[in-house]
């Protein structure tokens, strides 16, 4: 199905052979994350989650199977709400951020599942190990939002909203700290659920007015 995407905005966009509207959406990291839950001892689960996310999308919204999109995820700055936990993730037993501070992440559109709904097929690297991962992609819309410095009304951001959720396999990816408990039970998950939250604005809005410069760290490619 290629049809385009209900309730795309108004935005221009830049033209292909066909007339095609491709435009480049930046993630806004303040209020984009990545959790992830893991059962913890037979009976419950630990939530965790990552702030510190950096990336692009090139959205077509006349062939939205076009759509590409990548990012990195600052891993050292893992989060659980459990200061001893968080430093144990850190390790080499988990994310070894010494060596791999980076989690990375590059994807397409893959399959449109309905109005709103896809999947994509991703490549995700953690601790320098890449495999292909799906998610269930949902577009949640576009919003045009001021952007104000001081009392100066510099012009619109055209906003636009996604979620995505998988389920992987964390020894995948040499995470692989383990202890066992009485009765075959295991101290952690190997599946691990993960839900991602993308909020990014279009990068022509960002360069109109301005405020380019607030997100200039996350156009660079990383060193």
């Amino acid at each position: 199905m290629t049809g385009g995407l209900r309730g795309a905005p108004d935005v221009p966009g830049a033209s292909r052979p066909g007339g095609r509207a491709i435009t480049t959406w930046i993630f806004e990291p303040g209020h984009t994350e990545a959790e992830f839950r893991a059962r913890h001892m037979m009976v419950t689960w630990v939530r965790g989650l990552f702030k510190d996310i950096h990336g692009s999308i090139q959205l077509d919204w006349d062939r939205p199977l076009d759509t590409t999109f990548q990012g990195e995820i600052d891993a050292t700055k893992i989060w659980t709400g459990e200061h001893d936990r968080d430093t144990h993730l850190r390790s080499a037993d988990f994310f070894d951020v010494e060596h791999h501070p980076r989690i990375f992440f590059t994807g397409r559109l893959t399959e449109r599942t309905g109005d709103m709904h896809a999947k994509a097929s991703v490549d995700l690297t953690i601790r320098g190990i890449t495999r292909a991962v799906t998610l269930d992609v949902a577009y949640l819309g576009q919003w045009a939002t001021p952007f104000w410095v001081g009392d100066q009304d510099r012009g619109t951001l055209h906003r636009v909203g996604f979620a995505a959720t998988t389920t992987i396999n964390r020894h995948d990816f040499g995470v692989a700290w383990q202890d066992r408990l009485p009765g075959g039970g295991v101290v952690v998950s190997n599946e691990i659920d993960v839900a991602l939250d993308v909020e990014a604005i279009l990068k022509d809005d960002l360069e109109r007015t301005g405020a380019i410069e607030y997100y200039r760290e996350d156009t660079q490619p990383a060193p």
